[in-house]
């Protein structure tokens, strides 16, 4: 006599193959993918590190903007 156990782990969707390519199939897609992406992310390093710190046609950057000090002459909070 079957137990409940028994009825739930029986297969009932039709004709498996048994040892079938899942579990190397998965395996061998995260490989590739694992590689694809680690490759993408060195080509990405590389070019970022050829572009130049500033374009010809840029302005000043907003850094350098802000790190001028703009010294207002009505402001009396620093003088005395």
């Amino acid at each position: 006599m079957l137990t409940a156990a028994q009825v739930l782990a029986q297969n009932n969707f039709g004709d498996t193959r048994t040892g079938g390519l899942a579990g190397p199939m998965g395996l061998f897609l995260i490989l590739v993918l694992g590689t694809a992406t680690v490759l993408l992310i060195r080509n990405m390093n590389a070019r970022l590190r050829r572009l130049p710190d500033r374009f010809p046609s840029q302005g000043p950057s907003a850094d350098a903007v802000k790190s001028e000090r703009v010294v207002d002459p009505t402001d009396r909070s620093t003088s005395q």
